[in-house]
């Protein structure tokens, strides 16, 4: 073989390896750039539902049972007009109370569970009786609702006591599932067990809170300002 075609071969060589180690990098970057993307993806799903560990209190999202669904629309089906559910969830409660009448609304920090809420209210055909917001609850108001319904946890049950006597009207009432509040004398239970629901009556518990009976919010009580309303799995 020729001194020539020694090093046409040469040439012929490195640039194969030239190419191969292009191609090498080429995949190398597909590959970081698809990994990357799935661990941003990943976190964007995560992060609203892993977040509440790290606050002070936080609502998780134990999706209500059959029959605590149908005891909460026992104990309100005398009553109509605007129905308020603190921490919403998949948006089960809001849904069946619409279907009932109520002009219904869900307050949740978890924007995935609210997007969610939303396609399945117009899935069920009540999107327009029936609306979700990505809310803390310590910065909502309650004063337009006559009906507030609450899956709450022991810890924020005391707190939320005072917030709402302040808020609302007269004329509301309070539905608590799976724990009572603290102090409230409730007009009524409906259920058993892990499924009963408690009625409180907004004159009656205002009534209390005016006369002293209801405990004051020392310092020390008050809502931590890092604390969020936000149901996790």
């Amino acid at each position: 073989m020729s001194q020539r075609e020694l090093l046409l071969n040469s040439e012929r060589s490195k640039g194969a390896f030239t190419e191969e180690r292009r191609s090498r990098s080429r995949l190398g970057l597909v590959l970081t750039g698809v990994v990357g993307g799935s661990l941003v993806a990943l976190y964007a799903v995560a992060a609203p539902f892993v977040a509440p560990a790290l606050r002070t209190v936080c609502l998780p999202f134990v999706p209500a049972t059959t029959a605590q669904v149908g005891n909460v629309l026992k104990v309100l089906r005398t009553r109509s007009g605007t129905l308020v559910d603190i921490g919403s969830g998949d948006g089960r409660i809001v849904i069946a109370a619409a279907k009932c009448g109520f002009q219904a609304s869900g307050l949740e920090l978890n924007p995935w569970l609210v997007w969610y809420s939303r396609y399945k209210a117009w899935r069920e055909g009540v999107h327009r009786s029936t609306s979700f917001h990505i809310s803390d609850l310590w910065k909502a108001s309650f004063a337009q609702y006559s009906t507030v319904v609450i899956f709450g946890v022991p810890q924020m049950m005391d707190q939320l006591e005072l917030k709402l006597a302040s808020e609302l009207p007269s004329s509301a009432k309070v539905v608590a599932c799976r724990f009572p509040f603290p102090t409230w004398v409730p007009e009524s239970t409906e259920g058993e067990g892990i499924d009963t629901v408690w009625v409180y009556d907004a004159k009656t518990f205002q009534s209390d809170l005016h006369s002293g009976k209801t405990r004051n919010m020392s310092l020390e009580d008050k809502p931590d300002p890092h604390t969020r309303l936000l149901s996790v799995f």
